[in-house]
């Protein structure tokens, strides 16, 4: 929950007042984390106060390599680190489903020592196994962007809520379509699990009265591949004649399916939303192929993430509900439930404002 900087102050305060100055991590021993060491782990008291350490390793583990998306995420996340006296390194695999390689380089990190991990995950069960482990052995791991189970990491930086984007993302449609007729959604990795509450919470959404003329036909995977997308695009129209739109919750979906709706005869006709990076969507919006779309800054995710984890490793939070840290000049965090530290509100954007945006 982002404070104001009034609220920011007071709440500080009186968490201050309340918390027990104390620091405490996980242990560092060789054994697997099992859920209620863990559980302890997080239940820890810590201090927002606590000095913060400086020397550190942080790994960035992100879904993907070479995307715009997570290249503009990391340069973020490498700002709050360096800025805080400590050493950013991003590892990770450029295939768009390959949780096995993130297990690779989660394992890597962990044998190189790294202080703190932060990961955004293929896939929600695959990475647990490595995560513990990495745990075990006194590495923070913090997750951002898609998130594991709770019990695999001590904190998740959220975009924002999940049912928040999903029904913004809908209404969007709902706006341009009038409301009705068939819709598809053009996901990512099957496994990605920010992808799949999406996906959960559109269907859920799709059930009330305001959306009962609007009917779900399919829900199809490009993997964030740039072709792959670009086909399942394709298929879609061929095999769903009377598609009205497409809501497609990842970048490079998007972008792919703009691209191919942009060549087509349906451009215009079939309206199109999701999640998108201005500087990928800028011309589909020029030429009208999309009205809108929607996205939060991913730098300001990725550098929520390097304070995190920095703060993760300075004992200033240790995952529990309620505590808070400092993330730089964007202001005070509180964790709520399961760990979660939610970045804000999304932007739409459209014709009118996306010139104003760069990334």
């Amino acid at each position: 929950m982002h404070k104001t900087p009034a609220r920011r102050a007071s709440v500080l305060v009186a968490a201050v007042s309340s918390l027990i100055l104390l620091t405490a991590g996980c242990g560092d021993g060789d054994g697997p984390v099992d859920d209620d060491t863990a559980t302890n782990a997080k239940n820890a008291e810590a201090s927002p106060n606590a000095p913060t350490k400086t020397g550190l390793t942080v790994g960035f583990l992100p879904k993907q390599v070479n995307t715009p998306y997570f290249a503009v995420a990391d340069r973020g996340g490498e700002r709050a680190v360096e800025s805080l006296g400590s050493t950013f390194k991003e590892v990770g695999t450029d295939q768009g489903a390959d949780a096995s390689g993130q297990v690779s380089h989660i394992n890597g990190l962990t044998e190189q020592k790294a202080d703190a991990i932060a990961v955004s995950a293929l896939d929600p069960d695959a990475l647990c196994d490595a995560l513990k482990k990495a745990m075990a052995k006194g590495v923070k791991v913090v997750t951002y962007d898609s998130d594991t189970k709770p019990e695999c990491r001590y904190a998740f930086v959220s975009p924002a809520s999940a049912e928040d984007i999903a029904v913004r993302q809908l209404e969007l449609l709902g706006e341009q379509t009038g409301y009705q007729g068939d819709i598809a959604i053009l996901s990512a990795a099957q496994t990605a699990t920010n992808q799949n509450a999406w996906i959960s919470s559109i269907k859920r959404e799709l059930e009330g009265p305001r959306y009962k003329e609007m009917r779900l036909v399919d829900v199809v995977y490009g993997d964030d591949e740039a072709e792959k997308s670009y086909q399942q695009a394709e298929e879609l129209l061929r095999e769903h004649g009377k598609l009205k739109g497409i809501i497609s919750p990842t970048t490079n979906g998007i972008k792919a399916a703009a691209k191919y709706l942009s060549q087509s005869e349906y451009k215009g006709e079939v309206k199109l939303t999701g999640l998108g990076a201005p500087n990928d969507m800028r011309p589909y919006i020029k030429d009208g192929t999309v009205e809108a779309f929607l996205l939060w800054d991913p730098a300001k995710l990725g550098e929520l993430a390097g304070h995190a984890a920095v703060a993760l490793a300075s004992g200033q939070i240790t995952g529990r509900e309620g505590q808070m840290f400092l993330a730089g000049d964007m202001g005070w965090f509180q964790l709520t439930g399961n760990g979660v530290i939610t970045l804000g509100e999304p932007t739409v954007f459209d014709a009118g404002n996306i010139d104003d945006y760069d990334f």
